[in-house]
């Protein structure tokens, strides 16, 4: 873990080095958990590494021991849509890798940062997005990303210049690039990614969206 700089806040717990390097997150949201391996499945085949299951879907405590069974290390699997410490404490008890939420709990940052684990809080307003990241947050989720647009974490970095940021809600494919290059540490996607995938849609046509995703990042991060 690395450390904030403001004397007498919390540790910061750092990152995974597979989103370090993956630099994507893909949201998942299903009609029930058992839906999720074969998608997850086909994330992983296209190299989207990292999987947020959201709570908003019904069984997600239940299957993610199954899942996490199945994928072993091969991908990280946290766990979204969380607003109590109570559900941070149990994901992480079930061996969730990450927690996000899509607002700024103080109670379920401070949950996670005592135990070391990495935090996503989401905000929209630097009030917000600052908070969160004093906090002790590993990155704060700007959310929704779609009505502020990349520029705006440029002109976070003014008044915040070592804030890290996850843009998330509304993030499309082809504006993955334009997130990487205004600083984004990674983009979190949802929809336009899994497309219709949990309806029956093509898996294998998920793998190539998640390739191509994959591929934006690393042209776009190349010349960071």
């Amino acid at each position: 873990m690395f450390h904030l700089e403001t004397p007498g806040t919390a540790s910061r717990p750092a990152p995974s080095a597979l989103l370090l390097d993956t630099r994507v997150v893909a949201v998942l949201r299903a009609r029930q958990a058992k839906d999720y391996s074969p998608v997850i499945e086909a994330l992983r085949d296209g190299g989207v590494l990292s999987i947020e299951l959201t709570l908003s879907t019904p069984g997600v405590f239940e299957e993610l021991p199954v899942l996490l069974e199945r994928f072993g290390e091969s991908v990280e699997i946290g766990v979204g849509t969380v607003t109590t410490p109570a559900e941070a404490e149990t994901a992480l008890d079930l061996g969730a890798a990450y927690i996000v939420t899509p607002i700024t709990e103080p109670d379920v940052i401070t949950a996670c940062t005592r135990r070391g684990a990495p935090v996503f809080p989401g905000g929209l307003t630097p009030t917000e997005l600052h908070a969160g990241w004093k906090l002790g947050a590993t990155a704060v989720k700007v959310f929704p990303a779609s009505t502020v647009g990349p520029g705006y974490v440029s002109q976070l970095r003014g008044p915040f210049p070592d804030i890290q940021v996850v843009p998330s809600g509304g993030v499309n494919i082809e504006d993955v690039p334009d997130w990487i290059r205004a600083g984004a540490m990674a983009v979190s996607l949802g929809g336009p990614l899994l497309g219709d995938a949990f309806k029956g849609g093509s898996l294998t046509e998920l793998t190539a969206r998640a390739r191509r995703v994959r591929a934006l990042v690393d042209q776009a991060g190349a010349g960071q």
